[in-house]
């Protein structure tokens, strides 16, 4: 199992450096330029000049992307940065403060309503995708069926306007700007963060269950008269539930980068409206820190999740273990053979 993690460990380094060229591509040949942006309107081009210099943004890509990993080191302290391999990406062009402290100021606000989301989708995708499974075809499977398809189907942004208008214009129960400070105010950015999660989790879960309850060891359980509770709880849900966890582990990524609309459109203090922000001005070294950190977050949850999947299912914990005893035993083999 320790194999196993620092494998996976292993394989996130180019991961992340994949995601980070790409982002630093597109970043690179997108319109704008930060340094007529910092300086005034009326700044010549030779002060354009200047300050592009000073940025490093007068290199060829390549040697911009070599600075991003490993440090800058320019002709004033403004602009110097120690790179992505140290954790520093220097400080933003706009606000002056350094990149990282600032995604790590707004983190805890994007993780609760992550986590609220979380939950929510949780406690509703489990029961209903259980009960759409056991009452196949009927009138409440052809329910959740349409209101899964509806919440993949529907844009965060226009489900977060549509809430707005109806429980926030209309009816006035919700305020329509989001705070942490406010549980109640963090209702309806929770349910359209959560929409998509609950729905693609609710068909997961039908579909796993449908799959599990015509095994032969569920039809064992009922023979030897057990109630379809326990049948249910007991045996089918536990072995349902590891495609489950596989879905849920995803969708918390898809939650932190979901989240970039949803804070967006209720206004929300969180890294989504820091990435927005940056990219409106152009806010290079802010861009990259965010998506970094992103995919940082991403990754890290994957490979929690794999390793969980040891805890639910022990036969894959077995796998692992007996993968391990056979690599070393054929070590051993090899070394006997070769001392006689």
């Amino acid at each position: 199992m320790l194999h196993y993690i620092l494998r996976r460990v292993l394989q996130l380094i180019p991961v992340v450096i994949g995601v980070t060229f790409i982002v630093f591509a597109l970043t690179y040949i997108a319109p704008g330029d930060p340094a007529r942006l910092l300086l005034p309107q009326d700044a010549s081009d030779e002060d354009v000049a200047e300050m592009r210099s000073a940025m490093g943004h007068d290199r060829p890509m390549l040697v911009q992307y070599f600075h991003f990993l490993f440090g800058y080191d320019g002709p004033g302290d403004s602009f110097d940065y120690k790179g992505l391999l140290r954790l520093d990406l220097g400080r933003s062009y706009v606000s002056n403060r350094p990149v990282f402290g600032t995604i790590l100021d707004r983190f805890p606000n994007t993780a609760l309503l992550a986590v609220i989301a979380l939950v929510l989708s949780i406690v509703v995708s489990i029961p209903f995708g259980i009960i759409s499974a056991t009452r196949p075809y009927s009138k409440t499977d052809m329910v959740v069926t349409v209101l899964a398809l509806l919440g993949i189907s529907m844009p965060a942004f226009w489900l977060g306007m549509m809430l707005i208008w109806i429980f926030s214009v209309q009816l006035r129960l919700f305020p329509s700007l989001a705070s942490p400070a406010n549980l109640i105010s963090l209702v309806l950015p929770a349910i359209t963060l959560a929409a998509m999660s609950t729905a693609v989790q609710t068909r997961m879960t039908r579909s796993s269950m449908m799959e599990v309850i015509r095994q032969d060891y569920i039809r064992t359980a009922r023979a030897k008269g057990l109630s379809e509770k326990q049948v249910i709880r007991k045996h089918a849900l536990r072995n349902a539930l590891i495609p489950v966890v596989t879905v849920i582990g995803l969708q918390v990524g898809n939650l932190m980068v979901g989240s970039v609309m949803t804070e967006t459109v209720f206004s929300y203090p969180g890294i989504g409206t820091i990435m927005v922000d940056a990219i409106q001005r152009k806010d290079n070294p802010q861009i990259l820190a965010s998506v970094v950190f992103m995919a940082l977050v991403f990754a890290v949850v994957n490979l929690l999740v794999d390793i969980l999947y040891a805890f639910i299912d022990p036969r894959i914990k077995a796998q692992y273990e007996g993968s391990a005893k056979k690599k070393k035993g054929g070590f051993l083999n090899g070394f006997k053979r070769t001392k006689t």
